[in-house]
């Protein structure tokens, strides 16, 4: 708050008191008061006026940037209100008023939110819960009466249960952090667990898995990389190169500098450099996604999302027709370096 932009806002004030000490004045020396009385009355007057002004001014200016100072050192604006003090003046009580009630306001509405999500959250998990159901029979009907017809159902149904799970877990990504377990876990084990979910797709599909070094221990929650890895491991299995001789699917670590680094890398038909730079975005399917009508935009935008929530990190390389490689990097616990 500047002095000057204070006096600019009062001058109007400033103008008129002046204007009245001057008819005071001209009035006092119409009823022939002593000259020197009139300058003595007339600096006294202005002389309150200013000291009244000046103090008023750092009085506001004290409120005004304890109040700036408190809001830019908060990192969530909004709580202001918890820490703001009501003013001496009356702007200031004022001002107070108006922050408090629009805080109110906004926790209200934040609260009905999170009230919503929260439910549209537990009917989701509710859903999935119980059309796994209906699938399972499915499948087990499937293994029952196999033939060409029932093979082809069974693989639409797994597709069916992928997208299910995919929904599950966005409806789970905001709240990721009462969800989640983070402890020390065999990079391995998620690994062939995700292989042994895709076994079936990945035989029929003649797609080869190379697996080296990667029997690393990392921190991180087992489910939600089992996710993430199933994720990346379904859009190699969508886009295989069918005319190439073989695809192949490798899995391999490498230790950067303070990482884990797993890298998953296909030799699938790959994406051009336009395609890389927006593949984790939300809803972005991309040229292959249009060619081929498989893609939801949603599995990468899951995989980049649940990472950062875990404190993991992704990148993404690929080249048009030599494949695509992931990389998941998993910073090393201090700990664990020292046991």
């Amino acid at each position: 708050m500047k002095l000057i932009d204070f006096f600019k806002e009062r001058i109007l004030f400033i103008i008129i008191s002046l204007i009245i000490s001057i008819f005071t004045s001209i009035l006092l020396s119409t009823l022939k008061v002593d000259f020197y009385a009139i300058i003595f009355v007339f600096i006294i007057n202005f002389i309150g006026i200013l000291i009244y002004h000046i103090y008023d001014y750092f009085n506001r200016k004290k409120y005004y940037d304890e109040l700036i100072n408190n809001l830019e050192a908060l990192d969530k604006k909004y709580l202001i209100s918890d820490i703001i003090d009501e003013g001496s003046f009356l702007e200031g009580k004022i001002l107070y008023y108006i922050i408090n009630e629009t805080t109110k306001s906004m926790k209200d509405d934040i609260s009905d939110l999170r009230i919503n999500n929260k439910e549209y959250r537990e009917y989701i998990e509710l859903w999935v819960h119980e059309v796994k159901t209906p699938i399972a029979s499915s499948k087990l009907l499937i293994e029952n009466n196999k033939s060409e017809l029932t093979k082809s159902i069974g693989e639409e149904i797994s597709k069916v249960e992928t997208y299910i799970e995919q929904a599950l877990f966005y409806a789970r990504s905001n709240t990721l952090e009462k969800d989640y377990i983070i402890k020390e876990i065999d990079l391995k084990s998620v690994v062939n667990k995700v292989i042994r979910r895709n076994s079936k797709v990945l035989i029929e599909k003649k797609i080869k898995i190379e697996i080296l070094d990667i029997e690393k221990m990392v921190y991180t929650d087992s489910k939600w990389l089992e996710f993430i890895i199933n994720q990346i491991v379904s859009n190699s299995i969508k886009y295989i190169d069918n005319n190439k001789l073989e695809n192949i699917i490798k899995f391999y670590t490498k230790n950067i500098e303070e990482n884990i680094v797993l890298y998953i890398k296909d030799t699938g038909i790959g994406m051009n450099e336009r395609d890389v730079v927006k593949a984790f975005e939300k809803g972005y399917t991309g040229e292959n996604g249009r060619r081929f009508g498989k893609s939801t935009g949603i599995g990468l935008y899951l995989c980049k999302k649940l990472t950062q929530k875990l404190g993991l990190g992704i990148g993404l390389e690929s080249e048009i027709n030599k494949g695509t490689q992931i990389a998941i990097v998993f910073p090393i616990n201090k700990m664990m370096i020292f046991e």
